[in-house]
């Protein structure tokens, strides 16, 4: 019972004490001044025995009932000028300004400021508008319009000067001090001003009559460079437009163009078709007629050249025959007549005989050989002239093939020919496209085939010729074959004569 009491005491007396403590402790605020009185205090700074003390920024303790606690605020203040003067040349003016001011940091002036306005703070700009006032006046009754117009901060800082001792005296500082406005109620500065205005106005319409003839001069040189602009525009373009122009022209004529190509190469390949045509009428003629032809004749020939050696041989070995037994006759004789020693007229009997039969069997061996020399010419005139009758013949069945067969040799220089026309030819414009193309070049193949027709002409007028002046063995009244001008070259006409065998 008794702890509790005691315990509730030393609670009581805690609270108690927290409660003191907390009327006793007062803190100053960063913008403001605790001025405590009530007992001798020695600040620094101060006089001795002032009789109050100064914190500020901190807390302290005071005593109730024994010191009386004032707060001093530290804060900027302003005010406004509205002061009328008369300048040095008695001329009226209205100033115009604000003055920015405070109580100062230091523990001097704010024991300054403390006892002049700590019960009237609200009255302090009043004080300083006062003090700025008479002194401004006193400033700028010294002064002229054109100083003040001039030199605006030599006013503001001797008012400030002036000002300093009085402000320090009242605790205050002054942050700033600015003349917003100086009013002229009698115009002197709008007359001052009117001199340098008219001057002004006058360089102002000098430079704009400079500035409106550079302009004009700008305007025109930029005209002449817009023109010039406009002028290598259109130009630019009128290329432009020609490229496009020849593109799209290129573009037009490129479907006639691959139609005109993709023909060229049919007409390429339709040749070339024409030309192993040509080729195979060609080898078919050479099988059908020709080699036909050159085997009997070679077949006549080879007979006849085998009849003619057989004849030659015959006529080689009766000669040898009669040379061996002439040899032999004279060696008989000759034996004969060394073994009878006859006579002389016995030996020139035997040697005169046996030089004649020497004689006869050489005539005989000649006339075999000539025999068989012109049984061999008469066979190769006979095949010879089997081959031409032969060439004749197909000639007369078949003339069309045979001036194919003469066109599909020289096809490539009627090709040639034909295209001749275009070699000196740089650049063809065609107007109808595909169809003008196909056209020139079938004209031009044209002009290079009709030797064609000119050879069926000529057969037709020979053909005729045959049925008219020929006779009965189909040769013509000169002698010669009926087709011998249209024929091949190769197929030349020999002439035999049956007498010569």
């Amino acid at each position: 019972m008794v702890v509790g009491v005691v315990a509730g005491a030393a609670v009581a007396a805690v609270l108690v004490l927290i409660g003191l403590f907390k009327l006793m402790w007062r803190v100053a605020e960063p913008n403001e001044a605790l001025v405590i009185s009530g007992s001798k205090h020695r600040t620094e700074g101060l006089e001795e025995g002032m009789g109050f003390r100064i914190v500020t920024g901190r807390g302290t303790l005071v005593l109730p009932g024994v010191q009386a606690v004032r707060r001093l605020s530290l804060d900027l203040n302003e005010t406004e000028l509205r002061v009328d003067c008369v300048t040095h040349q008695g001329i009226p003016l209205k100033v115009r300004g604000v003055v920015i001011f405070k109580v100062g940091d230091d523990y001097v002036s704010i024991a300054n400021a403390a006892r002049r306005f700590l019960d009237q703070q609200k009255l302090m700009a009043e004080r300083v508008h006062n003090v700025f006032a008479g002194h401004l006046r006193s400033i700028v009754g010294g002064l002229t319009v054109e100083d003040m117009i001039r030199d605006r901060e030599k006013l503001t800082g001797q008012t400030r000067a002036a000002c300093g001792t009085e402000m320090e005296k009242l605790g205050l500082i002054v942050d700033s001090l600015q003349i917003h406005e100086i009013e002229d109620p009698t115009g002197y500065i709008a007359n001052l001003a009117m001199p340098h205005a008219a001057a002004v106005q006058r360089d102002a319409r000098i430079a704009q009559a400079e500035a409106n003839r550079l302009a004009t001069e700008a305007e025109q040189q930029a005209a002449a460079r817009m023109a010039e602009a406009t002028r290598d525009s259109e130009i630019l373009q009128a290329g432009y437009q020609a490229e496009r122009d020849k593109a799209a022209a290129k573009a037009r004529q490129a479907g006639p163009l691959a139609d005109a190509a993709a023909r060229q190469e049919v007409v390429v390949q339709e040749t070339r078709v024409a030309e192993l045509e040509a080729h195979r009428r060609e080898q078919q003629l050479q099988a059908d007629v020709r080699k036909p032809a050159d085997a009997r004749a070679y077949e006549k020939r080879t007979l006849a050249e085998a009849e003619r050696d057989a004849r030659i041989s015959a006529a080689q070995a009766k000669a040898r025959e009669t040379e061996l037994a002439a040899a032999a006759e004279a060696t008989r004789v000759k034996t004969a007549a060394a073994a009878e020693a006859e006579a002389t007229t016995s030996r020139g009997a035997a040697t005169a005989q046996a030089t004649r039969a020497t004689g006869e069997a050489e005539a005989a061996a000649a006339q075999a050989r000539g025999l068989a020399e012109a049984e061999a010419a008469r066979a190769r005139g006979l095949a010879e002239a089997e081959a031409i009758k032969a060439r004749a013949a197909a000639l007369a069945e078949n003339q069309e093939a045979v001036v194919a067969q003469q066109l599909a040799e020289n096809w490539p220089e009627i090709v040639r020919a034909g295209a001749s026309a275009f070699g000196s030819v740089d650049h063809m414009v065609l107007l109808n496209g595909a169809d003008g193309m196909a056209e020139t070049f079938t004209k031009a193949l044209a002009m290079g085939g009709t030797g064609l027709g000119l050879a069926r002409q000529l057969l037709a007028q020979l053909n005729g010729n045959d049925n008219g002046k020929g006779d009965g063995n189909g040769q013509a009244p000169n002698g010669t074959s009926p087709h011998s001008g249209a024929a091949a070259p190769a197929a030349q006409q020999v002439a035999v004569d049956p007498d010569r065998s």
